[in-house]
């Protein structure tokens, strides 16, 4: 893969060296030149991705460089490099187009996290520069992630599409689990049947029942003519029991058997009636915790997790938080004259909060913000103040590590007590084994019946 480029103006010969050595020891591929005039001829025809200049030069200064890297065709990211005297400029410069500033002397940690959050909201702002432009951005099924997670999510739905047997399908609210169930459908040979999704706990407990298995004329009051039931309607497709976890009891034993025989009596009959339909399950609650509290079947839980799927969180997925945020703005402000960018400082919100409601969140967060901007750019403030606020606390922790080392009232990171760390570290396993229990207890080091209970007192 080539490396990612980036150019250098600076006339200090010890802190170009510096740099240039910095960032070719990170894999980029760099050039140096000393004023704005010896560069931009270079800049124009070797084409970096980003732009580290100096704002005091000899001859022409840096901001003299900002319209014209903004108007190439793809143009780079700039950043630029100031004495601390000069920041009044700096801000100046940041209005007309630069991304960035940092001042001197500078700290190279802090440097290189600057240039990599640059680079990084650079390659995905083409994501909007696609969609507008009515160019393919590739998904999976609906699904937008290029993260490791995904692809091993990807890799693990063509697996059990052909398998034909029930799939669970874990995650946490918001992170997609309905889009996994069609893209398993979509990869099986059902594909051309039915495919129904529904609701556990958006079915009154009473009607329940009557709603899966259907009913006849007169079974109850009412029930003024036979209904077929979900289960007949998906017949040779796929059911998708959303939040199985809600199905009561009894209705579990019912479906069970609708698992193991192929086999279903509609409410009010004495006839047994034939099924084929694929049924996969989705919850984000613990199951093997209801098992445990007597609320979910035993035998019903091992049946659905024989093939058991993880959905990742999205706070788990890197760049695609990043990638999904473009998505959503572009799509958002697809019928709009107004098509505003993410400024780095908003992406930076983005992806430093955890998300704990995960796409559908991300989703509304940037519905909110493209609401409330009224210009080019969207910027922190547009934000949900929620993702503010955990922004302030990642930008104080940065700024405390890019002081001196001899800082002693730097706040100390706030720390978590052993047992959440634990029940953390034990969910982590759980995710990269895709829920299987067995697997994760040897991981471990631990018993089931330890890992049973480690699950119980966290729910």
């Amino acid at each position: 893969m080539a490396r990612e480029r980036i150019y250098v103006v600076e006339d200090d010969p010890g802190l170009a060296e510096l740099l240039v050595e910095e960032l070719d020891s990170e894999g980029f591929s760099v050039r140096h030149a000393e004023s704005v005039e010896a560069a931009w001829p270079e800049i124009e025809s070797w084409q970096p991705a980003l732009v580290i200049s100096d704002l005091r030069l000899p001859g022409a200064d840096g901001m003299s460089l900002i319209p014209k890297i903004k108007a190439m065709p793809d143009a780079p990211a700039m950043l630029l490099i100031t004495a601390f005297g000069t920041v009044n400029q700096a801000v100046a410069a940041l209005k007309q187009g630069a991304d960035d500033f940092l001042t001197k002397p500078l700290d190279m940690e802090y440097l290189l996290h600057t240039v990599t959050k640059l680079l990084k909201h650079r390659r995905l702002t083409s994501v909007v520069a696609a969609i507008r432009t009515n160019k393919a951005v590739e998904t999976y099924h609906g699904m937008l992630g290029k993260s490791r997670v995904m692809r091993v999510l990807y890799q693990q739905i063509e697996q059990v599409a052909n398998a034909d047997t029930p799939v669970l399908i874990l995650g946490e609210s918001g992170t997609g689990k309905e889009l996994v169930a069609r893209a398993i459908h979509t990869e099986s040979e059902r594909r051309k049947a039915p495919f129904i999704a529904v609701n556990c706990a958006g079915i009154p407990s009473e009607l329940m029942e009557s709603e899966f298995f259907g009913h006849a004329a007169g079974a109850f009051t009412g029930a003024q003519k036979a209904r077929s039931g979900l289960l007949k309607e998906a017949q040779g497709g796929t059911l998708l029991l959303d939040e199985i976890g809600e199905m009561p009891l009894e209705l579990q034993a019912k479906l069970l058997r609708v698992l193991q025989e192929g086999t279903m009596r509609p409410v009010g009959t004495d006839q047994e009636v034939t099924v084929d339909v694929r049924i996969i399950a989705a919850t984000h609650r613990d199951l093997e915790a209801r098992v445990q509290a007597g609320s979910f079947r035993e035998d019903l839980f091992y049946r659905l997790e024989t093939l058991a799927l993880s959905v990742p969180a999205l706070r788990e997925r890197g760049d695609d938080r990043e990638l999904l945020a473009q998505n959503f703005l572009a799509e958002l402000t697809a019928e709009s004259e107004q098509q505003p960018v993410f400024s780095p400082q908003a992406m930076d919100c983005l992806y430093q909060y955890p998300f704990p409601g995960n796409v559908r969140e991300l989703h509304n967060a940037v519905e909110r913000a493209v609401t409330f901007c009224n210009g080019e750019v969207i910027e922190r403030s547009h934000l949900p103040e929620r993702v503010q606020n955990n922004l302030a606390a990642s930008v104080a922790e940065l700024s405390s590590d890019s002081k001196s080392s001899n800082d002693s009232e730097a706040a100390a990171p706030e720390l978590k007590p052993l047992s959440e760390v634990q029940q953390d570290y034990v969910q982590y396993v759980l995710r990269e084994t895709g829920g299987n229990k067995r697997k994760a207890a040897e991981i471990l080091g631990v018993t089931r019946r330890t890992l049973y209970r480690w699950l119980a007192e966290e729910a």
